[in-house]
């Protein structure tokens, strides 16, 4: 696995680490954030040493044209001399540097290339630290507003639980008012029935009664001269 691809996975794993336990998002983004630190420092390690070896390759590549030059100058001062053979050893030894350039420009490409990809994954993960703490306070303050709600809810259910408590407590109400209209009709059913001939002799004896106390009263004041 190269160096790029593993430093990616460093990063998707802190990311799917997260997500499996994420209970508490305002604890975690802060904990990702600290992850994300850590991995930040180690890009930027291996992103110096990328750069390092791009620098070394570049200098070699430029001293490699530097003896080319050198050697090609050589072999005209030679010629101007009147030496050719001289002139062929430095044009030879010209001709092996240029192919050593050849790998050390591939090489240089190759570092190129490797260190433009550091810097940019190093830079993007600069910017998405920078944009998380940006939004982690968003994240915190949505947490606590889902945290209230969650409470809101909670008094919320009492509350009908005490409204179901209130039904109930109405339908036992009536249910006793029932019963205790149900009794006073069995005490009325159970009475004896009025005999209405024997209530007139009773009025009619009381009157009776009255009169004969009014007799006796009368003859008594006679008596005594009343």
């Amino acid at each position: 696995m190269g160096m790029l691809e593993r430093f990616a996975d460093i990063i998707k794993a802190n990311v799917n680490d997260l997500l499996d336990r994420a209970e508490d998002p305002a604890k975690m983004v802060d904990q990702y954030l600290r992850d994300l630190a850590e991995s930040l420092a180690e890009v930027k390690e291996e992103t110096a040493g990328v750069m390092a070896e791009e620098a070394r390759c570049a200098r070699a590549v430029s001293e490699n044209r530097a003896e080319v030059e050198k050697y090609e100058g050589l072999a005209r001062r030679a010629l101007q001399a009147g030496n050719e053979d001289d002139a062929r050893t430095f044009l030879a030894k010209k001709q092996k540097l240029e192919a050593a350039g050849e790998g050390l420009a591939a090489a240089a490409a190759a570092a190129h290339e490797n260190a433009e990809k550091m810097r940019a994954m190093h830079d993007k993960l600069v910017s998405d630290i920078e944009e998380l703490r940006g939004r982690r306070e968003a994240i915190k303050a949505k947490v606590a507003v889902a945290k209230t709600q969650d409470k809101v809810n909670r008094v919320s259910s009492a509350g009908d639980g005490a409204a179901a408590a209130m039904s109930a407590f109405d339908r036992m109400e009536a249910k006793a008012d029932e019963m205790l209209d149900r009794s006073n009709a069995m005490s009325e059913l159970d009475a004896e029935p009025i005999d209405a001939a024997a209530a007139l002799e009773e009025k009619y004896a009381a009157a009776g009664a009255t009169a004969a106390v009014d007799d006796e009263l009368a003859r008594l004041k006679e008596e005594m001269g009343l």
